[in-house]
């Protein structure tokens, strides 16, 4: 019994670290086409990022002003990075929140979560303060809310075929542009975008 219980608990039946794909038969509208990363995954669950859903009218630089880190003033003398970096929809759970994938580079202690070799999670205004003062990460991207999984739906999701997962890699997640990311994880899986999309007219 004893042994069963700890080949359950192997690392490989979690997705940290790993990008969800959705397949065509993804039926929840939220994450049609989407590509997640997932930052935490355990028997109580798992959140992730959508990696490709940019933020609609919402740069860097403007959050900065909102949360008041940086006055209207200011904007202007904002480091170029800064305006460039991306913004992305994270997902429908606490969408007025950020969270920040970053490059290992930047860490503060009891809130950077290390998810995989290049990527790290923190999602603490201290982190925007100091992208806006220009002691961030090298690489970030922010996101506004995360998806969410209660204890085992992202494991009944995966075996109804919803998704597929392939290992994530900073490439991916800080170098690629959204609109890309999603026939780039597939390719990644080893599929063609075309073909998947013939096949989900076959259905």
């Amino acid at each position: 019994m004893g042994s069963h219980l700890s080949s359950y608990g192997t690392e490989s039946t979690y997705l940290d670290g790993q990008l969800l794909v959705a397949m065509p038969g993804m039926m929840d509208e939220r994450f049609a086409r989407a590509v997640i990363f997932i930052c935490a995954h355990s028997t109580e669950g798992a959140m992730g990022i959508i990696l490709n859903r940019p933020a609609a009218n919402v740069t860097m630089p403007d959050l900065l002003v909102q949360l008041e880190i940086v006055p209207e003033a200011e904007r202007i003398r904002l480091p170029q990075k800064v305006g460039n970096m991306q913004v992305l929809m994270g997902g429908p759970v606490e969408t007025s929140r950020g969270f920040v994938l970053h490059s290992p580079d930047f860490h503060l202690s009891q809130s950077t979560l290390p998810i995989d070799d290049g990527i790290c999670l923190t999602a603490t205004i201290d982190i925007l303060r100091a992208i806006a003062a220009g002691r961030g990460p090298e690489n970030a991207v922010l996101a506004l809310g995360y998806a969410g999984w209660g204890a085992g739906q992202l494991e009944m999701e995966l075996q109804a075929n919803g998704w597929l997962n392939t290992p994530a890699d900073a490439e991916i997640v800080f170098n690629t542009a959204a609109d890309v990311r999603y026939e780039m994880a597939l390719r990644r899986i080893g599929i063609e975008p075309a073909m998947l999309s013939m096949e989900a007219g076959h259905a």
